[in-house]
């Protein structure tokens, strides 16, 4: 666009957009919760850019209602901002998932959304959803 070229930007948004931005793997340790019981397991996430820029990254997570952040199971979902990621950049990141005494025995999905943003966290140019099932027995 020539309004970037006047402020001696360059618009790599066309570029960002091709591609997922980036890679995202889960892993949940223990990886089952009890039920009937308060349990909790850690949630683990691996997170890598896979674009050529440096962008700015928060990942969110979203519980169902059976679940939660917290030992109350208030808190139903957890944004975690990360900062820039440098191109081909890997983090891990950790968050506890919560189940209590009202939790019944089934499965349960958990949804994952790694965000990437533009000057600051309010404006979005694309985003990565990844869905885990979490079983309580």
């Amino acid at each position: 666009m020539s309004l970037f070229n006047i402020f001696g930007k360059r618009d790599v948004s066309s570029e960002l957009m091709k591609n997922p931005p980036y890679k995202l793997s889960v892993e949940l340790v223990p990886y089952r919760l009890e039920s009937g019981k308060k349990s909790s397991s850690m949630l683990y996430i691996h997170i890598a850019n896979m674009t050529t820029e440096s962008v700015l990254t928060s990942v969110v997570v979203e519980t169902p209602q059976q679940l939660g952040f917290d030992e109350m199971g208030i808190a139903k979902q957890k944004e975690i901002r990360i900062g820039n990621m440098e191109p081909k950049e890997e983090k891990e990141l950790k968050a506890e998932v919560f189940g209590g005494i009202s939790t019944e025995k089934g499965s349960y999905t958990l949804s994952l959304t790694a965000i990437m943003h533009y000057r600051d966290y309010g404006h979005v140019i694309n985003a990565v959803k990844k869905r885990l099932m979490v079983n309580v027995v």
